[in-house]
């Protein structure tokens, strides 16, 4: 004769006991099995202290918990959801360096100083591994030792290889200390570049700087533009994207959308 026995639910005492032990991938499994589970495994007091371990900047005030009503175990899913897309491996950008060419141009009001067009795979790359770019051998000179302040204009395009596309970096008007020593620098924000880039989404700025030097020639002391350095840098942390993230930044501009 065979004995049939209800099986009958732990009391949520035991529930509570057992879930304080558990990590919070099995918390989240257990609390699928029923009504019962689901209230003892999603309760804020097992979660407020997993999510403000894991993710401590979604943490709530007990005024933002009132206003917002969002329980901790959701909190938790959306700081892991976002924790997992940042780790995604970007795609290889479209664009390489050799399909690039680099044009600056600038003047004062009486002179041209800098016309340059160089391509991507000449420019002096950065030992960091990010989009900053030197160009040395400006040979740019003023006549005169005595610093001078004057007013300059800067353009900086990007060209894609057959003048297939064009983006302009910087196109902006300042002013510029020609004297030994001194540096001349440049920034000017850029537009969203969508979704092309995760790293840079938040915001970048195109960066120029202008390096000067003194140079005698003849017995005449002279200053002169030795070096361009141009960048992209993130508003974000301040700090210059990394080259892959440069490129897939332009590529949005530079190269169609697939369908």
């Amino acid at each position: 004769m065979s004995l049939n026995f209800p099986i009958k639910t732990p009391p949520w005492e035991v529930l509570a006991l057992v879930a304080h032990h558990l990590d919070p991938k099995t918390l989240a499994i257990a609390s699928c099995v029923c009504k019962s589970w689901f209230i003892s495994m999603s309760s804020d007091h097992l979660w407020k202290p997993i999510c403000n371990t894991h993710f401590p900047n979604l943490h709530f005030t007990d005024l933002g918990e009132q206003v917002h009503h969002v329980p901790y175990h959701r909190l938790y899913a959306i700081g892991h959801t976002a924790a997992k897309r940042r780790v995604q491996t970007p795609c290889k950008p479209k664009l390489s360096l050799n399909n690039l060419i680099f044009s600056i141009n600038i003047r004062t009001k009486s002179s041209n100083i800098v016309t340059i067009a160089k391509p991507g795979e000449e420019l002096i790359f950065d030992p960091n591994g990010v989009f900053k770019f030197d160009v040395d051998n400006v040979n740019y000179e003023c006549s005169s030792m005595v610093a001078v302040l004057e007013d300059v204009k800067i353009t900086w395009n990007v060209v894609l290889s057959g003048w297939k596309g064009v983006f302009t970096m910087m196109d902006c008007e300042g002013k510029v200390s020609f004297s030994p020593g001194a540096e001349g620098w440049f920034s000017e924000e850029l537009p969203s570049p969508g979704c092309c880039s995760g790293a840079v989404a938040s915001g970048v700025v195109a960066d120029l700087k202008l390096g000067f030097c003194s140079r005698r020639e003849s017995g005449v002391g002279k200053v002169k533009v030795d070096k361009v350095s141009v960048g992209i840098l993130s508003i974000v942390n301040w700090r210059y994207v990394s080259v892959d993230d440069g490129l897939r930044y332009l590529q949005h501009f530079l190269v169609p959308c697939d369908d």
